[in-house]
């Protein structure tokens, strides 16, 4: 165990509230405009909407790949009794890469709520039509091909673009990919033609997708998705790649498990409301829904899975 989460535990557990929530506060390890700052917004909307929450309060905290947030979560965790931490899948990969010494085991996994498809875009008046225009230019000169992501070289945003390159016969190493700040800035990016293809996650893309602003050419579902029966899939455009991010909610270390199970509870109540139903359809998100110990098997599972696709494309060395 982490010397600090036993400091932690030591200090405090033994005199933990469990008092009911009247309140949640979302911590945001990024900055406005992303995936995890769309996700944690929505999940409040629709706690407030369905009345099972009175108030919730959001701080967005950007730094060292989500790292700066995890790390103050954990060393204030006395005061974080009501506070969520939402993250994803590259909790696990930056963790692996060592961008921060944490790891989920140094949280508390609440539950899981929905998945979040990765998809491929370009500007609209983009001369790239499809996802076989950017294969093809790929293969012809991949340094004329700028992908911008949300992250750090090595993220998702940039090792699901390689392999979906790789399948179509690129080399994933020469993948050039600019990072920017959070999902938001890597928009930016694309319609200033900063770059020339967006990798994100489809709930960041999907507004600007549907004003016309931006085309999203392929998605990473296994089949078109009923709320946007337009997008293509990579399986069907003859790559046979699927790829989910998951994004959920992580409480702070040393409080019992009474406190745990209540926010996990008050979760599932709101992942079964028609509000939440409005915010998932509007985001482009499938549900997704796993507690608990679920949860951290699944964690466990994808890190196993994740770093052998990570070796495997030269993001890892070991």
């Amino acid at each position: 165990m982490n010397f600090l989460r036993l400091v932690i535990l030591l200090i405090f557990t033994s005199s933990a509230s469990t008092e009911p929530l009247e309140r949640i506060h979302f911590l945001i390890p990024a900055g406005p405009g992303g995936g995890w700052d769309g996700t944690a917004r929505g999940v409040g909307e629709a706690l407030i909407k369905s009345g099972l929450m009175a108030e919730v309060s959001f701080e967005n905290l950007s730094g060292g790949g989500g790292g700066k947030a995890i790390a103050k979560f954990i060393e204030t965790a006395p005061r974080q009794k009501n506070t969520l931490l939402i993250s994803s899948t590259p909790i696990i990969v930056r963790s692996l890469q060592g961008i921060f010494p944490q790891s989920f085991r140094d949280l508390q996994p609440i539950a899981s709520v929905i998945a979040d498809y990765s998809c491929f875009a370009v500007r609209a008046d983009s001369p790239l039509i499809g996802w076989n225009d950017i294969t093809e230019k790929f293969l012809f000169n991949s340094r004329d091909v700028k992908v911008a992501g949300g992250s750090v070289r090595g993220s998702t945003d940039h090792f699901v673009i390689a392999k979906a390159l790789s399948l179509a016969g690129g080399n994933p190493r020469s993948v050039r990919y600019i990072p920017y700040d959070g999902g938001g800035k890597a928009m930016a990016g694309l319609l200033t033609g900063e770059t020339h293809v967006l990798s994100t996650g489809l709930s960041e893309a999907i507004e600007m997708h549907r004003s016309g602003e931006i085309r999203i050419v392929a998605i990473s579902a296994p089949n078109r998705l009923k709320d946007r029966p337009d997008i293509p899939t990579l399986v069907e455009l003859g790559f046979n790649m699927t790829f989910a991010n998951w994004r959920g909610f992580f409480a702070a270390p040393g409080y019992s498990q009474k406190h745990y199970q209540e926010m996990a509870k008050v979760l599932e109540k709101m992942l079964n409301t028609h509000d939440f139903e409005i915010v998932r359809a509007r985001n482009g998100w499938a549900k997704l829904h796993m507690e608990n110990v679920e949860f951290y098997n699944y964690l466990m599972e994808q890190e196993t899975q994740i770093g052998s696709l990570m070796r495997a494309l030269g993001f890892l060395k070991n």
